[in-house]
C-alpha cells in the first residue's frame, strides 16, 4: 500500500515524498479510523484525505464553507484528471440534480459541498445510494462553540453520519486549541479519539510587534525595507479604502479588498494581486482564504485581529515557500478604545436584537407564523441604509439569532442568473433578431419552460453549449436583448442567504438564552486577551507563545522573532561585559568558575557562556579547577 501511495503522488502531484505528518495520517484513514488532523495553513492537508480516495473504492464527500475554496479545489482535481464535483447554492436544481447523479451512477471520486447543503432533502435521498469511503470535514474547528469561527450549520455534519454510518470522518483545521480539539472529536461522534498534529511553528516566519503612534510611518518602513509583495490587514472597510490610498500617493503598487465590493471586482483585484501586477494589498479578513499564493514576504496586521487564531492564520499566508518572510503586529495606545467599542457592537443588548428581528422580517416580507425553512437573498448593505444601523451590530444581532436556532445567514453564497420574457411567445415571433439571438432564444426556449411568466434560473454554460455560442458571448448577447426589452435578466450575483428555521414570531417572544449570551462575549475576551498577551509579550520567544497556545507545550526558540533578536543583542552586549570582567579578574590571580560567579554581577549562564567562548578561542585555559589567562609569550 505505501508503494501505491507513492506511485498516486508522483502520478498526480510529482512529488516523491510525504511531507511531516501526512503518510502517518494517510494510513490511519486508510485503516477506517476516525481522525483529527491539525496542520498549519500550507502543510498539505487536502493531500490527506485526497490520496487515500484514489487508492480506494467509492468517493468523498468533502464539507467546506467556502463556494470559492470548493472551485479552486474542483478545479485543480478535474486539471490533474480526477473527476470532482462540487454542490453550492450558485447552483440551479438541475445541476444540483446532475452532479448528485454523477456521484451514484458516475465515476465521480470528489463531491464538495457546504454544510448548509447537508439537510436537504434532495441531497439526503442520494447520499445513502452513494459508495462514501470518507468524510472529509474542511476547516473543523468551526463545529466547535470553543472555536474562534463557530458555525451551527456545521452541526449537521454528525447527521450525515447516521446515512453512512460504516465511513470513516477525517476533520482538518489549521488552527485548534486542545479544548477544540477535544470538542471537535466529541461533536463528530468520533468512535475514539485520535489526533494527528504538526508543529505549529514556522522557522522562516519572523513574529514581531511594534508599539507605534505611527502607524503609517511604520508601515512604510516595512514595505521599504521588505522586498516583495504583501497583505495589510485592517477591520473597517472605510480603513482598507483610505490607506490603499495613501499607498498609492507614496508611490507603491497598492490596491483593497473587503466583503462591500461586487464579486466581479474582488476577483478582479484578487487576480491582480496573486499574478503580481498589485504589490499590496490592504484587506480586511474576508480576503485571504484559500488563496494559495506561496511568495507574500510580509503580512502587517495594521490592526489587531479578535483572537489569536485567526492572527495565525492571517499572518500564515506569508512565507509558504519556505522563504524568510515577516508577521509584524502594528499597536497604538489609541487601540485599547477601539477595541473596547468593538466588544460593544459585538453584543447588542437583547432589545436591539429583538428590533433586528422584527425588522429583518419585514424586510424580507415575512408575516407572523409565516417563513418557516424559507430561503432569501439578503443585501445587508441595504437593510443597513434603509434601517439606519451599522452592519457589524446588525450581524452581531444575526450570530445571536443563529445560535438560538430562529436563523441561518449564509454569507459565502453564489446566486444563479434568472431571466424571464417580458413579451409573450406570439409578440417574440414578430421581433426582428439577428442570427446569433435566434440561436440563444431557441436554446432557451428548448431548456426552460414556465419563463414567459416567471423568472427561471438559468445555467449560461447549458445555453452556451446547446448554441455553439461561448459563454461570455452568451452573457453579452442576453444583456443585449434585456437593453431591447425582450427579457429581464438577473446576472450571477454573490449575495448573503438568510435561511429562517422557524416561522416568523412576535419581537416579544424572541428569547435569547443568556448561555449563548454571555458564553460568546466571555469567549470572545478569552481569545482576545490571549492575543493581547501574546502582542503585550517582551521577553519570550513569539513562536513559542504560539506554540504553547495550540498545542500546550514548549518548544526551543525561533531565533528570529522580534523578542529573540532583542535577546540576541542583550547576551552579546552582556558577553563583551562579562568578558572584560573575567579578563581583569583573572589577571589578578587564577580562579575557579565558582568563584568568579560569585564576583560577577550577571545571570550565570550568560557568564558561564562567556566562560566557554574564551577558552574555545584560547584567550584562557582551565588547568585543574582554575581558570588562568593563556599567556601570549
Amino acid at each position: 500500500m505505501e508503494q501505491k501511495l507513492l506511485d498516486t503522488l508522483r502520478h498526480y502531484w510529482h512529488y516523491d515524498s510525504f511531507r511531516p505528518m501526512q503518510r502517518e495520517a494517510i494510513e490511519s484513514v486508510l485503516s477506517g479510523r476516525d481522525t483529527l488532523v491539525l496542520m498549519p495553513t500550507g502543510g498539505g492537508k487536502s493531500t490527506i484525505y485526497q490520496l487515500p480516495t484514489l487508492v480506494s473504492e467509492g468517493l468523498c464527500i468533502v464539507v467546506t464553507p467556502l463556494i470559492a475554496l470548493m472551485k479552486d479545489q474542483v478545479d485543480s482535481l478535474r486539471k490533474r484528471g480526477i473527476p470532482a464535483v462540487a454542490v453550492h447554492s450558485g447552483l440551479t436544481p438541475r445541476q444540483i440534480d446532475i452532479a448528485l447523479d454523477n456521484c451514484i451512477y458516475g465515476d465521480i471520486k470528489f463531491l464538495y459541498v457546504a454544510p448548509e447543503r447537508l439537510s436537504s432533502e434532495m441531497f439526503r435521498l442520494r447520499v445513502d445510494r452513494m459508495n462514501v469511503s470518507l468524510l472529509a470535514v474542511d476547516e473543523a474547528h468551526c463545529i466547535s462553540q470553543w472555536g474562534y469561527d463557530f458555525r451551527p450549520s456545521y452541526l449537521r455534519i454528525k447527521e450525515l453520519r447516521r446515512y453512512i454510518p460504516d465511513t470513516p470522518i477525517l476533520a482538518l483545521t489549521a488552527s485548534a486549541t486542545p479544548r477544540v480539539a477535544k470538542d471537535i472529536m466529541e461533536q463528530l461522534e468520533f468512535a475514539e479519539p485520535n489526533i494527528f498534529q504538526a508543529s505549529f511553528l514556522r522557522p522562516n516566519l519572523s513574529y514581531s510587534v511594534r508599539q507605534t503612534e505611527d502607524k503609517e510611518g511604520q508601515l512604510m518602513r516595512i514595505i521599504n525595507n521588505v522586498p516583495g509583495c504583501g497583505i495589510v490587514y485592517v477591520r473597517m472597510r472605510s480603513t482598507a479604502e483610505k490607506l490603499a490610498q495613501f499607498l498609492i500617493e507614496q508611490g507603491e503598487s497598492a490596491s483593497f479588498y473587503h466583503g462591500g465590493l461586487p464579486s466581479a471586482e474582488r476577483t478582479m483585484r484578487q487576480d491582480e494581486w496573486v499574478s503580481g501586477k498589485t504589490r499590496i494589498m490592504v484587506a480586511t479578513n474576508a480576503f485571504g482564504m484559500g488563496i494559495d499564493k506561496r511568495d507574500v514576504r510580509f503580512v502587517v496586521h495594521y490592526t489587531m485581529s479578535d483572537s489569536l487564531e485567526s492572527y495565525y492564520q492571517e499572518a500564515g499566508r506569508a512565507g509558504r515557500d519556505g522563504e524568510r518572510s515577516y508577521a509584524v503586529i502594528l499597536m497604538s495606545a489609541t487601540d485599547n478604545d477601539r477595541i473596547t467599542n468593538i466588544f460593544e457592537k459585538e453584543f447588542p443588548n437583547i432589545e436591539f436584537i429583538r428590533s433586528i428581528y422584527h425588522d429583518l422580517c419585514s424586510y424580507l416580507g415575512v408575516a407572523i407564523g409565516d417563513g418557516k425553512e424559507a430561503s432569501f437573498v439578503f443585501n445587508i448593505f441595504d437593510f443597513c441604509k434603509r434601517y439606519k444601523q451599522s452592519a457589524t451590530s446588525v450581524l452581531s444581532a444575526i450570530k445571536l439569532l443563529q445560535l438560538n436556532g430562529y436563523m441561518t445567514l449564509v454569507e459565502d453564497c453564489e446566486h444563479p442568473a434568472r431571466m424571464m420574457f417580458t413579451i409573450t411567445r406570439d409578440e417574440l415571433y414578430q421581433v426582428q433578431l439577428n442570427k446569433r439571438e435566434e440561436d440563444i432564444i431557441r436554446a432557451i426556449l428548448r431548456l426552460y419552460t414556465g419563463i414567459f411568466s416567471e423568472f427561471r434560473p438559468i445555467d449560461e454554460m447549458e445555453i452556451a453549449s446547446l448554441s455553439g455560442e461561448s459563454h461570455e458571448e452568451v452573457h453579452n448577447l442576453l444583456k443585449r436583448l434585456w437593453r431591447a426589452n425582450i427579457i429581464r435578466y438577473i446576472p450571477t450575483n454573490h449575495d448573503p442567504l438568510i435561511f429562517l428555521d422557524e416561522e416568523r414570531l412576535p419581537s416579544r417572544d424572541i428569547y435569547i438564552a443568556p448561555e449563548t449570551y454571555s458564553h460568546r462575549k466571555s469567549l470572545m475576551l478569552e481569545r482576545f486577551n490571549n492575543l493581547l498577551h501574546y502582542a503585550n509579550e517582551s521577553e519570550e520567544c513569539r513562536s513559542r507563545v504560539i506554540e504553547q497556545y495550540f498545542c500546550d507545550k514548549k518548544s526551543e526558540p525561533c531565533g528570529i522573532c522580534d523578542n529573540c533578536l532583542a535577546r540576541k543583542k542583550r547576551v552579546k552586549r552582556n558577553s563583551t561585559n562579562f568578558e572584560q570582567q573575567i579578563l581583569t579578574l583573572l589577571a589578578t590571580e587564577p580562579m575557579t568558575v565558582k568563584e568568579l560567579i560569585a564576583k560577577i554581577k550577571g545571570n550565570e549562564q550568560s557568564i558561564i557562556d562567556t566562560i566557554r567562548q574564551l577558552i574555545e578561542k584560547g584567550t584562557i585555559s582551565a588547568e585543574g579547577s582554575k581558570l588562568r589567562i593563556v599567556s601570549r609569550e
